[in-house]
């Protein structure tokens, strides 16, 4: 299949990559590559960061636009409305976190409890999502209560009062995602990439696969404020 002529090149912007091509996300997160709070930086300093060779990631990216020619279409939000955006936002990942967060919390401590003494690493697992559960769950309540209601009020009314207090919020909400990054960074370091032993269980080896999908569905979630919604009131 003919490769695909993209839009970008080693000099990019991670993020800007993702904002063109959606799809792209799914390869940057397989590279661990930080497309979301470390997105706005070349895709050669990424790459070098990884030890990877940034020709190689440029040939993936342009065989995976062959192979998904219309994801940006299908996957895009940079051309939804912000009230829309913010409800896909609050509707699905806002959503998942209220779901998803109290129940892999029993799990995370039962692991922790059982296995805590052979694999002392998931001590720190569970002090780590104990620390992540507890923020994200704060953090997501401060946007709904708070800053998405602003954001609505200012496509409606545009008071530079309004906007001067979203603004606050707004450097708080990616500093927290920043504190979000760096425990899932964590997390996957001690964990070995969420790989779990050989002597796992099942409750084991599904509590890491749950942290991974927990990792993935933040980081889009991130994306889409810090690099979609966000800017579109800090570049007013």
């Amino acid at each position: 299949m003919m490769e695909q002529k993209l839009l970008f090149d080693k000099k990019s912007l991670v993020r800007d990559i993702v904002l063109e091509f959606p799809k792209s996300a799914d390869y940057f997160r397989r590279r661990k590559i930080d497309f979301c709070c470390g997105g706005n930086r070349p895709l050669q300093e990424a790459a070098k960061e990884r030890n990877l060779e940034v020709d190689e990631l440029l040939s993936d990216l342009a065989k995976l636009a062959a192979d998904h020619p219309n994801a940006e279409e299908r996957d895009s939000w940079t051309d939804a409305d912000s009230q829309t955006l913010i409800g896909h936002i609050v509707n699905k990942h806002h959503a998942y976190l209220r779901e998803e967060l109290p129940e892999l919390h029993k799990s995370v401590i039962k692991v922790s409890r059982v296995h805590g003494g052979h694999d002392p690493h998931l001590v720190e697992v569970e002090q780590l999502y104990g620390q992540l559960r507890n923020e994200l769950l704060e953090h997501t309540a401060k946007e709904e209560a708070e800053v998405f209601p602003k954001m609505i009020n200012w496509e409606l009314g545009q008071e530079q009062e309004v906007l001067n207090k979203m603004l606050a919020a707004i450097t708080e909400l990616e500093a927290e995602h920043d504190g979000a990054g760096k425990i899932l960074k964590r997390l996957r370091d001690i964990t070995g990439d969420f790989q779990p032993p050989a002597h796992a269980c099942t409750t084991y080896r599904t509590t890491y696969a749950r942290l991974e999908e927990l990792e993935g569905m933040t980081f889009s979630h991130i994306h889409l404020e810090n690099n979609i919604l966000f800017p579109r009131y800090t570049s007013l």
